[in-house]
């Protein structure tokens, strides 16, 4: 029972406009340590780095490669993200709460651009009520 997006056109420009902002910076910042995978969309495969052959090489690039592992897959939630908020925007679903089917409030989804979820059915998954 899902309801249609009822925001001006005006309001999802500046949504967009904010998420294609975002799509770039996040895109901007994998590049500087990571390729995109060739076989999986919106994926990246963090650079293992090269120092060298020695023992202390070795273990400074492992222990960049495993503190740079986490960013990624932030990095790359976040993107996803973007990407499934931009297509609900194509799709004319965006701003529907996708538990309740009820809009979500103009005020989150400026602070929150990607929510998916309704104030009241994000309290009750999370237990705050």
């Amino acid at each position: 029972m899902a309801t249609k997006s009822s925001f001006s056109k005006d309001f999802l420009e500046t949504i967009k406009d904010s998420l294609r902002e975002q799509k770039a910076k996040l895109e901007k910042e994998l590049a500087k340590f990571t390729k995109k995978s060739t076989h999986v969309a919106d994926d990246y495969d963090t650079n293992f780095p090269e120092y060298g052959d020695k023992e202390d090489e070795n273990a400074a690039e492992v222990a960049e490669y495993i503190n740079s592992k986490p960013v990624e897959e932030g990095l790359e939630k976040t993107l996803r993200d973007v990407n499934k908020t931009l297509e609900r925007i194509d799709k004319g679903a965006y701003g529907v709460c996708k538990y309740c089917g009820k809009p979500i409030e103009e005020k989150r989804l400026l602070a929150r651009p990607t929510s998916s979820a309704c104030v009241e059915c994000k309290k009750a998954i999370t237990q705050e009520l």
